[in-house]
């Protein structure tokens, strides 16, 4: 017999219900305990971080800069392009749209999100083995190093790229067995506290508002997108959108990109993409274009900010989505999806990524991540409308 399991995002929606519940029910000592658990786990979150960091970025470097010419540029400046442009385009909407939806009352409602939290019993000190400002450095100067090394047919740069590389796998093993798996009852605990607090319906009730427009936005950017496709390739774009709705359906269903790469292929063969450049460029956009997850992250950490009274301005948001484009593309494969990699940079806009706010990013994002990988999969055959017509116009002989 099968056994029955639970996917990821049903074990987040009830670790969230059960935590809400027990925040009213359950008496203050007993929530300590889960508060406890949850704080012990936000400790060994932090000191994993630098090293998630230094395991995706080293190796994503260093195979997005050598080895594949004029097409793996092309498509990466197109990926990285669309992504920055969806995160502008995403702010823009939250700092027009948002401001209507979270009023004043709800603010003064809301007030201080950690006023009324109860503390845990204990904490343990585990500081990381360097910040996470220091990682990125390292890690970028180490992908450009490998990469030169590799370049040079140098045998040091194929050992050093093979040690990272093995590292990165280390990492993503440590994610998918101690991190992913642990992260309902780290939520669990989170909203039990928030909910003790009083604040938890207020602020649910904000983000089924901020996901409304979220997913409008997610709609609206693909339809912008097949169209500028459309233009390049001298296409129909609703043509172009009627022939993505399988690939669309099946990475709803799946939550995955790498499982829909089969059925984006043969969208993109009805879409008249040649086969060269079809299994070139779906394959590399599942892992490097992130249009709707960047949308959905911009989206939910400027609603938090705008909740908590914190700078949310362009200023401060930009250098932030710029740093979550490059940070998405050498972080492919890892688990959680795009909020795992954005979650080491929150701080760039004040949001400690292991506390209460970088929790309730974490839980509310992969609730809705269908939806997010639904847009990303379905940019992907837009770009590869228009690598296709760049190669055949300005590359092929």
């Amino acid at each position: 017999m099968k056994r029955f399991k639970i996917g990821l995002v049903s074990r987040l929606l009830i670790a969230i219900m059960l935590g809400i519940c027990a925040g009213f029910i359950l008496p203050g000592p007993i929530i300590r305990i889960a508060v406890t658990f949850s704080g012990l786990f936000s400790k060994y979150l932090a000191f994993i971080i630098p090293l998630m960091i230094i395991g995706f970025i080293v190796t994503g470097i260093a195979d997005l800069t050598q080895g594949a010419g004029k097409l793996l540029g092309i498509t990466t400046v197109i990926a990285y392009g669309s992504t920055i442009l969806a995160g502008t385009l995403a702010y823009i909407m939250a700092s027009t749209v948002f401001p209507h939806i979270i009023d004043g009352n709800t603010l003064a409602k809301i007030g201080d999100p950690e006023k009324g939290m109860l503390k845990p019993f204990f904490e343990i000190n585990l500081p990381p083995l360097l910040d996470v400002t220091s990682a990125v450095v390292f890690s970028f100067i180490m992908g450009l190093s490998i990469s030169w090394l590799k370049s040079q047919k140098n045998d040091y740069g194929e050992t050093i790229y093979n040690l990272f590389s093995d590292f990165s796998i280390i990492i993503v093993k440590v994610l998918s067995t101690s991190i992913i798996p642990v992260l309902p009852f780290y939520i669990f605990g989170t909203f039990a506290n928030m909910a003790h607090s009083g604040d938890v319906f207020t602020i649910m009730s904000v983000f089924i508002k901020v996901f409304l427009c979220v997913l409008t936005l997610h709609i609206i950017y693909l339809i912008i997108l097949f169209i500028i496709s459309g233009a390049i390739g001298k296409k129909n774009p609703l043509q172009l959108l009627k022939h993505q709705i399988p690939g669309y359906i099946t990475a709803l269903g799946t939550q995955s990109s790498a499982a829909t790469i089969p059925v984006n292929v043969e969208c993109a063969k009805n879409n008249g993409v040649s086969e060269e450049i079809r299994d070139f460029v779906v394959p590399l956009c599942a892992t490097i274009h992130m249009a709707g997850s960047i949308i959905t992250i911009t989206s939910c950490v400027t609603a938090v900010l705008m909740i908590n009274n914190m700078p949310h301005s362009l200023s401060t948001m930009f250098p932030f989505i710029m740093t979550l484009g490059i940070a998405m593309v050498a972080a492919p494969g890892a688990p959680g999806g795009a909020i795992m990699s954005a979650l080491p940079f929150l701080g760039m806009v004040g949001i400690v990524s292991t506390g209460s706010l970088g929790t309730m990013l974490i839980a509310l994002y992969i609730t809705q991540d269908s939806f997010g990988t639904a847009a990303n999969v379905s940019g992907d055959n837009a770009i590869a409308v228009i690598v296709d017509t760049i190669y055949h116009r300005y590359i092929k002989k």
